[in-house]
């Protein structure tokens, strides 16, 4: 999200394309750019698309307006608008090829979750460029003094945000990492549960919104083992009646946890729900299909092959790939959403390329055909 467009589209609307290209390839150049902190084809990138949207919305203005360059009234107004509407489909088209390509997601999904982040903020920097270029006639050149600090303390808005998510998460994941740390069997479980949750909301292209909240429910969803006795949570044999009726409370332990946190609220129903089965069976409110949040549906999925692919105490011999999503298939319809595993399979660590599946410290071995599961735990669950 960047504040350039606003002079970027300003010129364009006094001067035409040629002034708007050359504005848009020199003004979007950054420090990091010029530290060497970007490729080469990075860098020419970046400003190849700010010049080709800045042409394109510029003719869009054009044709709108009826060639009004330099008139100030409702109609180039309006053109205006619809010029930053243009503007920002062709970078966001272009922004989102270049990720879908390098990520392997769709183009769709992209799209459809940045659309839904910051098409509006980006759209309300469109009527502040109209008035740069309308303050330029009476004030000159220093139109630009005059916008500079509305622009910067925009900027700076935008990058405390910025930060401040950046802060929390990273809050967040360390309060993660401790909550692993209290069984060694279960190191980094919740970081992998958290990214491959988020592979599959890209997929299945929720908002933006929704991936922080998944980010955010796979780091947690563990939390509460923490009230959960070391003699059950380290157990290294199977579970009787009574250890498996304390582990099941977990997710209602975490719920509780996490209830008076006002930033997490909106986590605690992944926490709650995410032992839920699709057909009715899971616990611990025994919620069927549509009736479980699509969040905790997604988390199920991304649990469960976490802990299928994952060694532990009660499992040496994890299932390879192609066994786990072979089980998630085979469970789907009846401990799981179709949709969700389907969404899964189309993610990079359902084929492989992730940064979850490569992870160096996890074995995605083939299991041991004499070695079997624990009583008490299904097939495709996490403990």
């Amino acid at each position: 999200m960047s504040v350039s467009i606003a002079p970027i589209l300003a010129s364009g609307f006094l001067a035409g394309p040629t002034v708007a290209s050359l504005v848009a390839f020199v003004g979007v150049l950054e420090l990091r750019e010029v530290r060497g902190e970007i490729p080469w084809y990075g860098t020419l990138y970046n400003h190849c698309s700010a010049l080709i949207a800045a042409i394109v919305a510029t003719m869009a203005y054009i044709v709108v307006s009826g060639d009004q360059l330099g008139a100030w009234n409702a109609e180039t107004l309006a053109a205006a608008m619809f010029a930053g509407l243009v503007c920002f489909l062709v970078l966001e088209g272009l922004a989102a090829v270049s990720i879908a390509l390098r990520q392997g997601r769709a183009v769709r999904a992209v799209m459809g979750s940045d659309v839904k982040s910051y098409g509006l903020t980006f759209l309300g920097l469109v009527p502040m460029a109209w008035l740069m270029a309308y303050a330029f006639d009476p004030l000159g050149a220093i139109v630009a003094v005059v916008f500079a600090l509305p622009l910067y303390t925009t900027r700076a808005a935008y990058q405390s945000v910025v930060e401040l998510r950046r802060m929390f998460t990273q809050t967040v994941r360390a309060l993660a990492s401790a909550i692993d740390a209290r069984d060694p069997s279960t190191k980094r479980h919740s970081e992998h549960v958290s990214g491959i949750a988020v592979e599959i909301g890209q997929e299945m292209g929720v908002s933006e919104a929704d991936l922080e909240i998944l980010e955010w429910g796979g780091l947690f969803h563990d939390i509460g083992k923490i009230g959960i006795s070391d003699a059950v949570l380290l157990k290294p044999g199977r579970l009787d009646r009574e250890e498996r009726i304390e582990m099941n409370r977990h997710p209602v332990k975490g719920a509780e946890i996490l209830a008076n946190a006002d930033r997490l609220r909106q986590v605690v129903p992944l926490v709650r729900f995410h032992h839920e089965w699709y057909n009715g069976s899971g616990y611990p409110d025994r919620l069927i299909g549509e009736e479980i949040p699509l969040l905790a549906r997604i988390l199920a999925v991304a649990d469960a092959f976490e802990a299928m692919t994952a060694v532990r105490p009660y499992q040496p011999r994890p299932k390879s790939l192609e066994q786990a999503i072979e089980e998630l298939q085979r469970c789907s319809g009846t401990q799981f959403d179709p949709k969700v595993v389907d969404a899964f399979v189309r993610t990079r660590t359902a084929r492989g390329l992730g940064e979850i599946a490569a992870d160096p410290t996890r074995d995605l071995r083939p299991p041991d055909p004499t070695l079997r599961l624990p009583q008490g735990t299904a097939p495709g669950t996490a403990r």
